[in-house]
């Protein structure tokens, strides 16, 4: 019932909706007319992220619509051009208004103190002056540059979209693509066990203090220092391998590379869980198939258990899709776990968890802790509540927690889950909003602790921005996939995602 009407949403939005049967063509219409609701008022809080001088967003605004942040990043400009896309295809804007926004935010791209020889971005501007910021606004505290791969993946993938969708700043926008190296980022021996790399999480220009490794970065012979640690699960860091794959610049395998979950021997004892799983060799690498379980499904998890981790990406590569037999069986598991847990175990009665902002104050990770690979994985609660299942005889299980505490939601979690469990999302919406102070004039705000009450009344240029894509996809048919898929995406990533079958399942 939901894929129906789902896809009866979709042709409505196209003016093409079929007869399905058992869908009332008013109830139909009813839910496609919220959504459009949501997304005016959603972009309503975009459009007053961006700064009136350079047309850069801001990394939130407040409730109000009235106090931006005085900080902007690749992904906050990245999730405005989608945005601005999603808000042109829903007609809240004309082409041509979307035309200059895009031309705007590009124009300052292009004057932003950058790393030349890679054509990467630094983590943080000032969206006023476009000044790298080295002095956190709001504490006075030191900031040192650091150019990361997921910002610079989200800011290409955006890039891509807006190559492809608007002809008026193609050619700008494809310019600035062609200039980001994403190698970079690529240590080739990240998996020297099984013959391929694996991303880094990014470099800093001048040595850091804490763990750092010395890179000769991209061949060019100048030492920059990146993280210690490899991107390794299939979060939403796995972006930077797909950016990467389609721009030609890694070897696809480097895809298989990448952890479903770690092994089930005891020198892993330290994760999560001991996974269910099966060695397989694709294209001369072996991969280790492994699933969690949680309340009798099973399924491939992620870092840290949230609904960003999983289904970010998602919103423009039709993972469902090109991997119908992996990520097809696995998305609407993991979406079905996210909401037992807010449902039936937590006992919140409400769903969706995923890092935001936290309602007392600051940004904090959330998540469902049995669906993340990390043994201190992202919690629901404010309390910090956590399980541990064991792995095996490596690791005794704990008890199980008698009761959770001030769960905390975030709507953007909701949005990304209307693909896969349609009714479910929009129930949860309508009552988050019926019953807490959880939207404005910006749409919603972004997280709510249920117990409490307390609302966190900002706005999000990350959360509102996957708000946008999704309703984007849902409104536009799948328009946000189309933009960025159209090329190297199609031709490279495509093909190794269709390969691997998962045994991810309902109960």
């Amino acid at each position: 019932m939901r894929k129906k009407m789902l896809a009866c949403l979709l042709a409505l939005a196209a003016g093409t909706a079929p007869v399905v049967t058992g869908v009332p063509a008013a109830a139909a219409d009813s839910r496609a007319s919220v959504l459009r609701r949501y997304a005016a008022d959603t972009w309503r809080s975009m459009a007053a992220m961006v700064d009136p001088g350079t047309g850069l967003p801001a990394d939130k605004v407040s409730g109000d619509l009235s106090t931006r942040a005085r900080v902007t990043s690749p992904t906050n400009a990245g999730t405005y051009l989608w945005s601005t896309l999603a808000a042109r295809d829903l007609r809240l804007i004309d082409r041509r208004e979307a035309a200059a926004r895009a031309g705007r935010v590009l124009d300052a791209i292009a004057r932003l103190d950058h790393d030349a020889a890679t054509g990467l971005y630094y983590n943080w501007y000032d969206p006023a002056t476009l000044q790298v910021v080295r002095t956190w606004p709001d504490t006075g505290d030191p900031v040192r540059p650091f150019v990361s791969s997921v910002d610079n993946a989200w800011l290409a993938t955006a890039l891509t979209m807006v190559r492809n969708a608007v002809p008026e700043q193609s050619a700008k926008a494809g310019a600035l693509l062609s200039r980001m190296d994403f190698t970079a980022f690529y240590d080739p021996q990240g998996r020297a066990d099984v013959g391929t790399g694996l991303m880094t999480g990014g470099y800093w220009p001048e040595k850091p203090e804490g763990c750092s490794q010395e890179t000769d970065y991209a061949h060019t012979g100048t030492t920059v220092y990146s993280t210690c640690h490899r991107y390794g699960a299939m979060s939403e860091t796995r972006i930077v391998s797909y950016v990467a794959i389609a721009l030609g610049q890694v070897p696809a395998t480097h895809y298989f590379g990448m952890w479903r979950t770690f092994p089930g021997t005891c020198d892993w004892g330290w994760s999560d869980q001991k996974p269910e799983g099966t060695w397989r060799t694709h294209r001369g690498i072996e991969v280790f198939e492994g699933t969690y379980g949680y309340r009798g499904m099973r399924f491939v998890p992620t870092w840290g258990g949230s609904m960003f981790e999983a289904l970010m990406a998602d919103l423009v590569v039709p993972e469902e899709v090109w991997g119908a037999r992996s990520w097809g069986r696995n998305h609407p598991v993991y979406v079905a776990a996210q909401i037992e847990h807010g449902m039936k175990e937590a006992k919140y009665g409400y769903w969706g968890f995923s890092p935001s902002d936290n309602p007392a104050g600051g940004y904090r990770e959330y998540g469902v802790d049995p669906l993340g690979m990390d043994t201190d994985g992202y919690t629901s609660d404010q309390e910090r509540t956590s399980t541990d299942p064991g792995f095996g005889d490596c690791r005794p299980a704990k008890p199980e927690p008698s009761r959770y505490g001030d769960g905390v939601v975030t709507p953007h979690a909701s949005f990304l889950a209307l693909r896969y469990a349609a009714g479910e999302a929009l129930d949860n919406l309508a009552r988050l909003r019926a019953d807490f102070d959880s939207y404005g004039p910006g749409g919603f705000y972004d997280a709510v602790a249920v117990r409490s009450g307390m609302v966190a009344k900002e706005y999000l240029a990350l959360d509102q921005g996957m708000v946008m894509a999704a309703l984007g996809n849902a409104l536009a048919g799948d328009a946000m996939r189309r933009y960025y898929t159209r090329g190297g995406a199609e031709r490279l990533l495509k093909p190794v995602l269709g390969e691997e079958q998962w045994a991810s399942r309902m109960r």
